[in-house]
């Protein structure tokens, strides 16, 4: 299998940190592929019309594209724990935690347009304030709500690559006043699977 990847995205780092999670990542050739809304790249587009990383690509079969269902795909290529619970309220907690870091990722992107990405006389402030409120919110409600007590599951991976990715990008510090959030990242930030896959290099949105 080969994944298109990004060094500097929190999604594609997700499937390469969960694959390192289940044991199969050297099934997996990594290829960097930069990619940007306005400055397209073929190769992906090739694979994804969406023109986004990360990208499975199968040998005989068609590509997967979008981080979520990349993990869902892999968790079937192993014999161990799932981590993706198949059923109960750990499943939900699992995809819940998921969507909570995919909406903070998207969140700090979207920040990053509204504030160095989009050229200086095409930014909306209402916008980025809006998008900062979020990550706030959700910063405050991981706080009182992260099991972090449980088996290391889907959603701890995305979380952890998130936060992670919004500390490389400078954007809200999460640390500051939320302890329990900060321990637990502290300690997964310290997991094989983060050390092996450190985010690198700049967004390009023009050639």
């Amino acid at each position: 299998m080969r994944l298109l990847y990004q060094t500097h995205s929190p999604f594609a780092r997700k499937v390469l940190v969960f694959a390192l999670e289940i044991g199969i990542a050297d099934q997996i050739e990594v290829l960097h592929q930069e990619t940007s809304p306005t400055l397209r790249n073929d190769a992906v587009f090739a694979e994804n019309p969406l023109g986004k990383v990360p990208v499975l690509v199968r040998p005989g079969a068609t590509p997967l594209f979008d981080s979520d269902v990349i993990c869902a795909y892999l968790d079937t290529l192993h014999g161990g724990r799932r981590l993706i619970p198949e059923a109960g309220e750990t499943r939900w907690r699992a995809l819940r935690l998921q969507a909570i870091a995919q909406g903070l990722a998207d969140s700090g992107i979207a920040v990053r347009w509204e504030t160095s990405r989009r050229p200086e006389p095409l930014r909306y402030p209402a916008l980025r304030d809006g998008y900062l409120a979020k990550i706030t919110a959700c910063y405050d409600w991981l706080e009182q709500n992260l099991d972090s007590g449980s088996p290391v599951h889907v959603g701890h991976i995305a979380l952890a690559t998130t936060l992670s990715w919004l500390e490389f990008r400078a954007l809200p510090a999460f640390r500051a006043g939320r302890p329990r959030l900060a321990d637990w990242f502290q300690q997964f930030e310290a997991r094989p699977s983060m050390r092996q896959t450190p985010l690198s290099g700049e967004t390009y949105d023009q050639g």
